[in-house]
């Protein structure tokens, strides 16, 4: 398997260097979620301190959210195929991930995970599966087969779960509860989706330059870029890691990239993730409009 999201991330969504006139010290703590970088930019005398809160958070949550952890609480309820008194951070994250399911018509569809891990599967062995394996994989998908109750989560037979589309952007959420709790502000987030509290130090926003050089100024704000071929399946770099889950086959998108705004991360992420599966700009538009306050950044042509 070809990785590149991480690099496409971080280019179509790179925080530009404060300009000269920017003057107040910015601390960065850096550390990992998700398996990805993660960073923390903030001015503050307790900033080492602050930082250390959020590595405690971060790994909190992973312990919820991870697919490489073998007890955390996603990999419980796949092995499983129940959670009892599941964390109100997994409930509240499937809640977001049923609510954009529905406003893309099922293109984001977290029972997505026995397909792409059919593909992974086939990527390690340096092909890419037979039509008959992914046949099989599209029974184990369905969204009305994953059951969510306050006492309980249940996944029908064969039913498994990735959160791989909303859980960055989630964390990023998670991580501007625990400092906005604090009364912390001018912060900026990165698990691989941004989230803004309030400006930069100096007083305007915080500058985030997208890959094709244009500027989203970021204030209370989250911002999350998802592109079709940041995760690829082939040598060739031409079969991309955001697979339809209605025809089990990766999308062959008209986008190379999406940027989408939302005053939650999570959301954010999730739509645009479901974005990249639509074929027009005006049907991302009218999908992303269902979400309050939420706007396409950016749509790049492929």
């Amino acid at each position: 398997m070809t990785t590149r999201r991480r690099f496409l991330t971080i280019s179509a969504a790179a925080l530009a260097f404060p300009s000269k006139s920017m003057t107040a010290p910015v601390y960065t703590w850096q550390g990992i979620a998700l398996g990805a970088r993660a960073t923390l930019r903030l001015s503050h005398p307790d900033a080492i301190e602050i930082g250390a809160r959020v590595a405690a958070e971060i790994a909190r949550l992973e312990d919820i959210f991870s697919l490489y952890r073998p007890n955390s609480s996603l990999m419980q309820l796949n092995r499983a195929g129940r959670l009892d008194l599941p964390p109100f951070e997994l409930l509240e994250c499937l809640s977001i991930a049923g609510a954009v399911h529905r406003a893309s018509e099922g293109r984001f569809d977290p029972t997505i995970q026995p397909i792409w891990a059919c593909y992974a599967e086939a990527s390690a062995q340096g092909r890419l599966p037979e039509k008959e394996a992914i046949t099989q994989a599209r029974l184990k998908v369905g969204w009305e087969r994953v059951h969510i109750d306050p006492t309980a989560i249940v996944l029908e037979p064969k039913i498994a779960l990735t959160l791989n589309g909303i859980a960055q952007g989630y964390i990023a959420d998670r991580v501007a509860d625990l400092l906005m709790d604090e009364s912390l502000t001018n912060v900026l987030i990165d698990t691989g989706e941004f989230r803004a509290l309030g400006p930069h130090p100096d007083g305007p926003p915080w500058p985030v330059t997208l890959a094709t050089g244009s500027e989203v100024p970021l204030d209370t704000r989250a911002l999350a870029t998802s592109a079709p071929l940041g995760t690829t399946f082939d040598e060739y770099t031409r079969v991309g890691h955001i697979i339809d889950p209605r025809t089990g086959q990766p999308t062959r998108s008209n986008w190379r990239e999406i940027s989408v705004s939302a005053a939650s991360a999570a959301v954010a992420d999730a739509l645009s993730t479901a974005a990249c599966l639509f074929e027009t700009r005006d049907g991302i538009d009218t999908f992303v409009a269902q979400f309050q306050d939420a706007h396409v950044e950016d749509a790049t042509a492929a």
